[in-house]
């Protein structure tokens, strides 16, 4: 009992002291975030799988995983491993395969984390909602590696999960557009109840840096709001809602949003960050800037404004 109580009262003042130590108004609580202490408490329930989402997938074996947490290599696991660009989004049944080798089942309890400010995370919720799997099982850890080695150890122990049998839905079609979609509404037509958002850093969307693609800039028409300026670069939490509130500020919520970035994993973040915010309909793009971007025939705006001169009229 006494050393229980020791355990308790060092978990107490370790999370305390990580408190004090936040800038203040970094700890969002949107009812899918979880803490390292959530989780800790219920890591043995039978139904719990704990999926890990690395930026280095190496670090898995090589720094280590929480304990009992299967591998999803980001870009083989998450895309679609015969497309072009591969990064579209994985069939049905081929994601639906990748549950199950994972171990999951339709009751299973989910929690995602990775070690970049839960932007990899994101791209595998997204998926999950994409195909209808229940996303009051889902959970993502807040602070992802970070906050769980301030109170626990990783372990390189090796996971084989029993296969599990869930079973998936079609793509919900109200979630993802295609390039087509987004030519017609927003760079023919104009459709004033269509708002296209890029999520990159804003040096990509401007142009100044290309990166994992040929050529830098954006879709014309695209306002620029990096998703990552929502979470705390240090803490890897993300921001409360009043932050993320100013962040979305100049985004109407009574539009239709179509939301890119390059290969699927910002997007993803800024998808959960809009849906959490209250914004209805969200749609993400289906291929990206890794498509669009890569095409070289579509047309492409550099500079810090929508629209240049050629689209401005």
């Amino acid at each position: 009992m006494a050393s229980i109580l020791f355990w308790l009262g060092k978990r107490l003042w370790i999370a305390l002291a990580v408190a004090l130590l936040l800038p203040v108004g970094v700890v969002a609580a949107p009812g899918f975030l979880v803490s390292s202490d959530w989780l800790a408490e219920r890591i043995d329930d039978e139904n719990l799988v704990v999926l890990e989402v690395r930026y280095h997938p190496h670090r898995y074996f090589t720094v280590g995983h929480i304990p009992g947490a299967v591998q999803v290599q980001r870009f083989k696991d998450l895309g679609d491993n015969q497309g072009d660009p591969l990064m579209r989004f994985p069939s049905r049944e081929a994601f639906q395969a990748t549950l199950r080798r994972w171990g999951v089942n339709d009751d299973s309890t989910l929690v995602l984390y990775d070690d970049a400010r839960t932007a990899l995370a994101s791209r595998l919720y997204f998926l999950l909602a994409l195909y209808g799997f229940p996303l009051e099982q889902v959970k993502v850890l807040n602070g992802g590696t970070v906050d769980w080695t301030v109170f626990e150890a990783l372990s390189r122990d090796p996971v084989t999960p029993t296969p599990g049998s869930v079973t998936l839905q079609a793509a919900d079609p109200d979630l993802f557009v295609e390039w087509t979609a987004i030519y017609d509404d927003v760079v023919s037509r104009r459709d004033p109840d269509v708002v296209l958002l890029d999520a990159r850093p804003h040096d990509m969307y401007t142009g100044e840096v290309i990166r994992h693609s040929i050529q830098g800039g954006h879709i014309p028409g695209a306002v620029n709001v990096v998703s990552l300026d929502g979470t705390d670069g240090q803490t890897q939490r993300w921001l409360n809602d009043e932050r993320l509130q100013a962040l979305y500020a100049d985004i109407p919520k009574d539009k239709t949003l179509y939301v890119y970035c390059h290969d699927g994993f910002r997007m993803s973040l800024a998808w959960m960050q809009l849906k959490h915010l209250g914004y209805a309909d969200v749609r993400l793009y289906n291929g990206g800037w890794s498509h669009w971007g890569n095409t070289l025939t579509l047309p492409v705006v550099e500079g810090a404004a929508p629209y240049d001169d050629a689209f401005a009229l």
